[in-house]
């Protein structure tokens, strides 16, 4: 093939070794390389980097330059630049891990239009050096493409907001002919729309692709002992598995780490406390060994392209579904069957509710804050299909899934009103008995009739409401009044997370709306061997292995030089080829360089590289 091809789909097939274009790629990847701006969402694993990639590569080799790309994070940034090297494309990073001299030689590359692509952080990017650098390009019509990688960062809507972000504008202000693709797999409408504005991107066609991930099983169990529940869900579904587990604070990712650890399961902390060394050395290795937990909190996962991470678990609750979303949407990049499991609980929905009620942003801000966790835990407490209300919330239509907790063990319902009026008669009396409130520790005593030290401190035995819920279980009141508070009809406040009445509560005393619950149960514990049967979807399909005997052998010996391979080129197993690309050559067992390189994910320049390698390696 012609070295010098600038047709986007001779590109993806030399550089890339892929034969066609998925979903909404050739489109984006057309519009863009032909000068247009572009709004791109498409899930994690969606191949979002190919759609700037692609059209960089294109319009380098027609001439005009250099690519800028926007990016968060210095790992991305590592891996990025890594991969693509790997493929023949001439790519680095300006970061603060580069020596003066290093940092230079790229800046001379840049300005001589040598690069195809250059990663930098937009903190970096709006400095005045940097911005003269662009400068000059640009009058040399050298500045090719902008792409804003994890665009949804500039939004104060979304879930993980950077001021940094926010500068941003500059760049099509200062560089209005430049094209521009704006990238992310998480935004609703409010993001959408703030991403537009804040980016200037107004006239940008919008690419929107679906926010199915079909191989992703969607589990949400009530807390009740979660550190066992999680350490059951990873022994029966994911030993030796890579994953992440997230907690929302450092403290408690050290303490579950630990735990996990002594529980013989191979477990690592990270977040933004620890030192920075600390936190490259865990990553590093979740990324270049198998079968390591990270357990986390939402600082580490942005950009972590690890494709296969076997599942995502939530020991606490999001503080909305773009997040939720996000990060779950890193299991699973490699297509095959992975899990998103969360356990939540009464105290998760209190404490989520006081922080966006106790922080100091303004109302508009709070209002909508208190719409998206509402949003979350209609998800959490849903009796029907999960994926079917999750991708409604990005506005997608879909049918259930058969690939959910609630689609394969559908819950019980029952009619909770008479509890729900029960329990917020006692709140009331609590108000009008002393004039204060109480938390739902102490409602649970007086509704079940416990005679405790508070209890009869403050003549709560006395009430009305005394042990007329003595017929439920503690465990089955903290249901109810977890629901009662994710429908809106009770509050927590304050430092101790006393309950107050709210004004919905008003209808369901007067038994003018039924209150249905959810009735509590852990979903059946299932061996490794159900992920081949669980239900419909893609999640039917069977892994990247359909393998006989000899293939299995192979694929292994392939495994084996990879690792070599990775090891000497510091790089993950994953960048050098996928197991997909093992697999496929595993079973068509190759025996000519033609024939590997009609294998998918052998460009020419990795065929060049490590095909005779291959050959010997396939036939042992």
């Amino acid at each position: 093939m012609p070295a010098d091809t600038t047709a986007p789909l001779d590109i993806l097939n030399e550089v890339f070794g892929y034969p066609a274009f998925r979903g909404q790629q050739a489109d984006i990847v057309a519009h863009v390389g032909g000068g247009g701006d572009a709004l791109v969402l498409m899930p994690t694993g969606g191949g979002k980097s190919l759609c700037y990639q692609v059209p960089a590569i294109q319009r380098h080799r027609q001439g005009r330059g250099v690519t800028l790309v926007v990016s968060p994070l210095i790992a991305l940034m590592h891996d990025q630049v890594g991969a693509l090297e790997e493929a023949g494309v001439h790519a680095a990073f300006l970061n603060s891990t580069l020596e003066g001299d290093e940092a230079r030689r790229i800046e001379r590359e840049l300005l001589g239009g040598r690069l195809v692509l250059l990663y930098a952080a937009p903190e970096r990017i709006l400095t005045p050096r940097f911005l003269a650098m662009l400068d000059s390009l640009n009058e040399r019509g050298l500045l090719s493409l902008v792409a804003i990688d994890e665009a949804h960062c500039v939004s104060q809507w979304g879930h993980d907001f950077r001021e940094e972000y926010l500068g941003l504008s500059q760049l099509h202000e200062r560089f209005p002919d430049v094209p521009r693709i704006a990238l992310t797999a998480t935004a609703d409408a409010h993001t959408r729309a703030d991403i537009v504005e804040r980016l200037a991107l107004n006239g940008a066609r919008q690419f929107v692709a679906s926010f199915d991930r079909p191989n992703i099983r969607y589990t949400i169990v009530e807390k009740d002992e979660a550190k066992k529940q999680l350490l059951c869900f990873l022994r029966d579904e994911h030993e030796g598995d890579a994953g992440i587990v997230y907690c929302q604070s450092r403290k408690k990712v050290e303490e579950t780490a630990a735990w996990l650890s002594a529980e013989g399961i191979a477990a690592l902390p990270y977040h933004a406390g620890l030192d920075a060394d600390v936190r490259k050395r865990h990553q590093d290795r979740f990324l270049r060994e198998d079968g390591l937990v990270m357990v986390a909190t939402i600082a580490f996962g942005m950009g972590i392209d690890k494709p296969d991470v076997r599942f995502v678990a939530h020991l606490d609750l999001p503080k909305n579904i773009e997040g939720y979303y996000q990060e779950t949407g890193r299991a699973g990049r490699d297509g095959a069957a992975a899990d998103a499991w969360m356990a939540y609980g009464l105290v998760d929905v209190v404490n989520q509710r006081r922080m966006i009620d106790e922080s100091p942003a303004g109302d508009d801000f709070k209002r909508l804050q208190r719409a998206k966790l509402d949003a979350l835990l209609a998800l959490a407490e849903a009796h029907d299909c999960r994926r079917v209300r999750l991708l409604a919330y990005f506005g997608e239509h879909s049918e259930p899934c058969g690939n959910c907790d609630n689609c394969l063990n559908p819950p019980a319902v029952w009619n909770g009103t008479e509890a729900a009026r029960k329990a917020l008669s006692c709140i009331y009396r609590f108000r009008q008995h002393g004039g204060i409130s109480f938390g739902s520790g102490h409602l649970i005593d007086v509704l079940r009739g416990k005679l405790t030290d508070k209890v009869t401190q403050h003549q709560h035995d006395r009430l009305s409401t005394f042990g007329i819920g003595a017929d439920l279980a503690e465990q089955q009141w903290r249901g109810v009044l977890r629901q009662l508070i994710a429908l809106g009809h009770v509050r927590a406040e304050g430092e101790y997370n006393t309950l107050e009445l709210t004004e919905s509560a008003r209808a369901v005393l007067k038994g003018e709306v039924d209150v249905l619950l959810r009735v509590p149960s852990e979903p059946p514990k299932r061996g490794k061997s159900s992920r081949s049967s669980r239900g419909a979807g893609a999640a039917d399909k069977p892994p990247p292995l359909p393998l006989d005997e000899p293939g299995l052998q192979r694929f292994a010996a392939l495994k084996a030089w990879r690792a070599e391979v990775a090891k000497e080129h510091n790089l993950p197993a994953y960048i050098v080829f996928h197991d997909a690309t093992l697999a496929e050559m595993a079973r068509e067992a190759p025996e000519s360089m033609d024939a590997l390189a009609g294998i998918s994910g052998v460009g020419a320049k990795k065929l060049e590289a490590y095909g005779r390698e291959i050959l010997r390696v396939l036939t042992g």
